[in-house]
C-alpha cells in the first residue's frame, strides 16, 4: 500500500451535496399559541430516588398499591439537550424557589413545608408550546429529530424536597412516558388518540460497574404505610421535618430517626443529603424482610445440541470453546456460581463431576418420556472449586460425539431435566441448537410454509405456538425462578415461533443465527462474541417489577419478556440488562392535581448475592388542554408503544390487521390534530399537519409496516418470528434503528470523521486552552433512508441495529476502491459477509477511518449484539454480465436496499406515496 494520502478529484470522490438528511430549520413552524410565561424544564438527571419492589412469593402482597392509589411520574431533566424552535429558545425566567438556600433547621422557609399535600403553585404552570409541521412539505423528513431527547417535563420549581437537586426526575433512558403532559381525564385522552404508556428500562448497561446509580446501604427504607410507595424527591415534609406526606396517596408517615441521627457513631445527619431525596433512580440494599430466602447463587445449565447437524456445522465445538474462553467473564465475585452441562440428541448426556478427582463421568439417559437425574450430586457444581475439571471437560466435549449419525434432538426432555436439576435454586437454562426438536415432549414438525406464507392466515398457521408445551413449561420455569435463553443456529426450519415462547415468559431472549456454519469465520465471531457477552452480563436474580401511579391511574397492559404474575406484578426469574418493557395505562377518574407521579421498583438479588431494590421516579404535569398534550408527546416512546401493539396483533390476529392498525392509528391522530388544533380548521388546508415534536411518528409507523416482521411480502416464518421477538424487547435506541436504519455517507465525510473527537480543556492554573483527543470516534451525519440521497459513485454504510451493510456503488471511483480494499478492480472485492482488510493510518487513512467508524458502531455497552458486516457492490451499466447474473449478489442487493424504507418497492409504496394516501383517509 502507498503511504501517501490520496487526493481525490472533487467531482468524482466527494459527491455533490446530497439531499439533506434533515431540515433543522424550525423557524418555519409558527407557535399555535402565544408564548407563555417563564417555564422551567427539569432535565433528565443521572440518578433518581430509589423505588423498591416488594418481597417475592409470600411477601408480594406488601407491594400492593392499595386504595386505588397509583404512583405519580417524576420530572425529567434535559440539561440543554432539547432544542425547541428558535422562537421558543429564548431564555425564560425560571421559577424562584421560596425558602432558604440551606437545608438546615429553617423548616418554615423550606418550600416543602408550605401547604402540605399540595403541589406548590402549579395552577397556571406554562407548559411546552405547540408548533405545527406540514408533513407534505417536510420532505425528506427531518431525521435529526430521531436523536433528540423527549420534550421537556415542566414542573413547578418547588415540587421537590431539595430544590438544588438536579437528578430529581428519572432520565428517559430509564423511565419515560409517551406523554410528558398527562390528560386530566379519560375523555381528553381518548379524544387525543395518543397512547398513554410508560417505557421502563431499569438497567442501561450490561455490567454494574458501567452504571453510576447511587446506592444506600444502611438498609433503612421508608415507605408509605397505605400505598407502599417509597420516599422520593417529590414527597412533602411536614411537622418541622419529622414526617413526610406521600405524593401518591397523601398519607403522612414518620421519617425514620436514622435520617437525622446515626446511632452507631452518635453523630447528627442531614436528611436532605439522603440519596432517595435527591435522586430519581437509586438502589436500596434490602433488609431481611425483603427476602423470601437467602439470595441464591448464579446458575448456568448449558443444554448443547450434539446431533449430527450440530456436530457437522461446528456448533458443538464452537460453543464449548466459547464457554471455556468465557469462564472468567461469568459473574462470580463471591465464588458461588454453579454450572452444569447436558448434551442432547435422542438421549440425554449428563456429565458428573467427581469431588476430589480430575475427570468426569458421562451418564446417558435414554428414557426421554420420563427424564430423570442419573445422580443425586455431581451434576451441578461450583465453578470456582471445579475450574480445572470444567476446563478439561470443555476441551474434550466435542470428542464424545465425533462421527455421530444421530439426527434426533430431544429438546423438551432436556429442558425437563435441566428444570429438575436447578428448580430448587433457580438460574438459567441456556440452549444451543442446530436441529428442530423432533422427538419426545415438545416434538415439532415442518409447517406448510409454501401454502400460507404471505397469505391472510400466515399468523395463525406459521407464527402461532405449535405445541402448548412451550408456554406451559415456560410458566413452570418462571414459578421456579428459571429463565430459558435460546441460541438457534440452523440452515433448516427451526420453528422459532414456537420455541420463542420459552424466553418470552421467562424473561429470556431468543438469539437467531440462520444458516450458521463454523466454516465462516464471521459466523463464528458473531456467535462467540454474543454468547460471551451474554454470559458476562450482570443479571439480577429472583426479580419482580411493580409500577405505581397516582390516584386515578391504573396499569392496564404489560408488554415485554416476563410473566405477569398478578394484575400489576411482573415476574423475572433473572432480569436481563439489554431489554426494555412497556406498560399501558388508563385514566379511571378525573385527576385534580397539577402533577402526577409514577414509581417503578425492581426487587432483585444481585449476581454477587445482595438483595436490592432499584427505584425509579417520574413526575409529569397534567392539563385539560389538548394542545398541551400534543406539544409534550414523546414520539419515540409513542412509536415504542405502537410497535408492541402491532406485534401483539400480528400474533393474535393477522399481519394485515397489524399493518392496518398502524395506518389507522396515524390517520386518527392526524384527524384529531386537523379538527381540533389546526388554526381555524380552514377548509382545504393541508390535512397532513402535526405537532413538530411528533413529525417523525408517521415515518416510524410507516417504516414499521415495511419491516421484516410485518411486511406483506413473503418472508420465511423463522425470520419473521425472530424479528417480531426483537421488536417486542429492544430498548428504544436500538428499536428505532431497527425500524428506521441509519445510513452514513463515507466517500464525502468530513476530515474529522473516523478519528477521536477533539475536546478543548482549560488549565485551571494558567487558564490556557489545550486540545486533547477523547475516546469517542466521530461519526458522519446520517442520511435519509432513500436512494435519492445517494450518489452513483458513493460509498455508504447502513446500520439496521442487527447488521451492517457497506454499499459500494457500481460507478465508484477506482482510487476509493484501492484505498479501502487494496485493489483497483471493484469486482475482485469480496462481497457478502466479510471484514475489511486492515491497513495502518499511514498506509491508508481512508481505510483506517472507515474501520474506526465500523468499530465505533459495534461498540455497545448495553447490548450483546455483534453486527456482522456485509459488503455489497451496487449495479452499474458497465457491470460484467457474469456479475449481474450472480443470484447471491442480487439477493444481497435487495436485502440492503430494503433498509431504504422511504423508497418505493415492487409491492409497497414509498413514504411520499404513503403521505399522499393518508390525505384521502383524513376527514376533510
Amino acid at each position: 500500500m502507498s503511504s501517501r494520502r490520496r487526493a481525490y478529484p472533487q467531482p468524482q470522490y466527494a459527491a455533490t451535496p446530497a439531499v439533506p438528511a434533515a431540515d433543522p430549520q424550525l423557524q418555519q413552524f409558527q407557535p399555535q399559541q402565544a408564548q407563555g410565561q417563564a417555564q422551567q424544564a427539569q432535565g433528565y438527571g443521572a440518578g433518581s430516588p430509589a423505588y423498591g419492589v416488594d418481597q417475592v412469593n409470600q411477601q408480594f402482597q406488601n407491594m400492593n398499591v392499595g386504595g386505588g392509589v397509583a404512583g405519580q411520574p417524576m420530572a425529567n431533566q434535559y440539561s440543554g439537550q432539547y432544542q425547541p424552535p428558535p422562537s421558543q429558545a429564548n431564555p425564560q425566567a425560571p421559577y424562584q424557589a421560596p425558602g432558604a438556600d440551606s437545608f438546615g433547621s429553617q423548616f418554615a422557609q423550606h418550600p416543602q413545608y408550605a401547604q402540605p399535600g399540595m403541589v406548590g403553585g402549579a395552577a397556571a404552570l406554562p407548559l411546552n408550546q405547540l408548533y405545527t409541521t406540514d408533513l407534505s412539505r417536510e420532505l425528506p423528513p427531518s431525521i435529526t429529530d430521531l436523536s433528540l431527547p423527549p420534550p421537556p417535563i415542566v414542573l413547578p420549581a418547588n415540587s421537590v424536597v431539595v430544590p438544588t437537586s438536579e437528578d430529581s426526575n428519572a432520565p428517559p433512558e430509564y423511565f419515560r412516558s409517551t406523554l410528558n403532559v398527562l390528560p386530566a381525564n379519560n375523555s381528553l385522552l381518548k379524544k387525543s388518540k395518543l397512547p398513554l404508556a410508560l417505557v421502563v428500562r431499569p438497567y442501561n448497561t450490561l455490567h454494574i460497574d458501567s452504571e453510576n446509580i447511587p446506592v444506600t446501604s444502611d438498609t433503612i427504607i421508608s415507605r408509605c404505610r397505605r400505598c407502599r410507595g417509597y420516599i422520593n424527591p417529590f414527597v412533602t415534609l411536614t411537622e418541622q421535618g419529622r414526617r413526610w406526606r406521600c405524593n401518591f396517596c397523601n398519607l403522612q408517615n414518620d421519617i425514620p430517626s436514622a435520617f437525622d441521627y446515626d446511632e452507631l457513631t452518635g453523630t447528627a445527619k442531614n436528611k436532605f443529603e439522603r440519596v432517595e431525596l435527591n435522586h430519581s433512580v437509586v438502589e436500596f440494599v434490602a433488609p431481611k424482610e425483603y427476602m423470601a430466602r437467602t439470595p441464591q447463587p448464579i446458575v448456568y445449565t448449558f443444554i448443547i445440541d450434539v446431533s449430527i447437524d450440530a456436530v457437522n456445522s461446528g456448533l458443538t465445538s464452537t460453543i464449548t470453546r466459547t464457554i471455556l474462553e468465557s469462564l472468567d467473564r461469568i459473574p462470580n465475585d463471591n465464588k458461588t456460581a454453579r454450572v452444569a452441562f447436558i448434551g442432547v440428541d435422542s438421549n440425554l448426556h449428563y456429565f458428573k463431576f467427581n469431588e476430589g478427582l480430575d475427570g468426569t463421568d458421562l451418564l446417558i439417559v435414554s428414557d426421554i418420556d420420563e427424564p430423570f437425574l442419573p445422580s443425586p450430586d455431581g451434576l451441578l457444581i461450583n465453578l470456582n472449586e471445579n475450574r480445572s475439571t470444567i476446563e478439561k471437560l470443555l476441551i474434550d466435549f466435542p470428542t464424545y460425539f465425533e462421527g455421530t449419525a444421530n439426527d434426533r434432538f430431544a429438546l423438551g426432555p432436556a429442558l425437563r431435566a435441566g428444570h429438575k436439576m436447578i428448580s430448587n435454586i433457580g438460574g438459567k437454562l441456556i440452549c444451543f441448537t442446530a436441529t428442530l426438536p423432533n422427538i419426545g415432549e415438545g416434538k415439532l414438525t415442518l409447517r406448510d410454509e409454501a401454502s400460507h406464507s404471505g397469505k391472510p392466515k400466515e399468523s395463525q398457521m406459521l407464527l402461532s405456538n405449535a405445541d402448548k408445551f412451550y408456554k406451559s413449561f415456560a410458566v413452570e420455569c418462571n414459578s421456579a425462578q428459571v429463565t430459558v435463553d435460546l441460541f438457534l443456529t440452523s440452515a433448516k426450519y427451526q420453528d422459532v415461533a414456537s420455541l420463542a415462547n420459552l424466553p418470552r415468559f421467562t424473561a429470556g431472549q431468543t438469539h437467531f443465527y440462520p444458516a450458521w456454519s463454523c466454516a465462516k469465520a464471521e459466523d463464528v465471531t458473531k456467535l462467540s462474541r454474543e454468547v460471551s457477552e451474554h454470559l458476562s452480563m450482570d443479571i439480577a436474580l429472583e426479580a419482580v417489577l411493580r409500577v405505581r401511579g397516582s390516584t386515578g391511574i391504573r396499569m392496564s397492559s404489560f408488554y415485554g419478556n416476563f410473566f405477569n404474575r398478578s394484575s400489576d406484578l411482573c415476574s423475572f426469574p433473572t432480569f436481563p440488562r439489554d431489554q426494555s418493557y412497556c406498560i399501558e395505562m388508563s385514566i379511571e377518574e378525573t385527576i385534580h392535581k397539577s402533577v402526577v407521579y409514577f414509581q417503578a421498583a425492581v426487587l432483585h438479588s444481585t449476581c454477587f448475592g445482595e438483595r436490592r431494590i432499584r427505584v425509579m421516579n417520574l413526575a409529569i404535569p397534567t392539563s385539560t388542554k389538548l394542545d398541551d398534550i400534543f406539544a409534550s408527546a414523546d414520539q419515540l416512546a409513542v412509536a415504542n408503544y405502537f410497535t408492541h401493539r402491532s406485534v401483539e396483533k400480528a400474533f393474535s390476529s393477522s399481519l394485515p390487521d397489524a399493518r392496518d392498525y398502524l395506518v389507522k392509528s396515524i390517520v386518527d391522530i392526524l384527524n384529531v390534530y386537523k379538527k381540533e388544533l389546526v388554526a381555524g380548521n380552514v377548509s382545504g388546508s393541508s390535512p397532513l399537519q402535526l405537532s413538530t415534536n411528533l413529525r417523525m411518528l408517521p415515518l416510524l409507523l410507516f417504516s414499521l409496516t415495511k419491516h421484516l416482521a410485518l411486511r406483506q411480502e413473503r418472508v420465511p416464518s423463522d425470520h419473521r418470528a425472530a424479528a417480531l421477538n426483537l421488536l417486542s424487547s429492544l430498548p428504544i435506541p436500538h428499536l428505532i434503528k431497527y425500524i428506521y436504519p441509519t445510513v452514513y455517507s463515507l466517500h464525502n465525510m468530513g476530515d474529522e470523521c473516523g478519528l477521536p473527537e477533539q475536546i478543548v480543556q482549560v488549565d485551571e492554573e494558567t487558564g490556557e486552552e489545550e486540545t486533547v483527543n477523547s475516546t469517542e470516534i466521530l461519526l458522519p451525519e446520517p442520511l435519509n433512508d432513500t436512494k435519492a440521497s445517494w450518489e452513483n459513485y458513493g460509498l455508504y454504510l447502513i446500520d439496521n441495529s442487527t447488521e451492517l451493510f457497506l454499499w459500494v456503488s457500481g460507478d465508484v471511483v477506482p482510487g476509493l476502491v484501492y484505498d479501502l480494499f487494496g485493489t483497483d478492480n471493484l469486482y475482485s472485492v469480496p462481497t457478502g459477509k466479510t471484514e475489511l482488510p486492515e491497513f495502518s493510518f499511514e498506509e491508508s487513512e481512508f481505510n483506517y477511518k472507515v474501520r474506526q467508524i465500523i468499530g465505533k458502531i459495534r461498540e455497545q455497552k448495553d447490548s450483546v449484539t455483534w453486527k456482522n458486516l456485509y459488503v455489497v457492490i451496487g449495479g452499474s451499466s458497465n457491470e460484467p454480465i457474469e456479475i449481474s447474473q450472480q443470484r447471491d449478489l442480487m439477493a444481497l442487493r435487495m436485502w440492503a436496499l430494503s433498509c431504504l424504507v422511504e423508497d418505493k418497492t415492487a409491492s409497497e409504496p414509498g413514504y411520499r406515496e404513503f403521505l399522499t394516501s393518508l390525505k384521502s383517509k383524513i376527514t376533510q
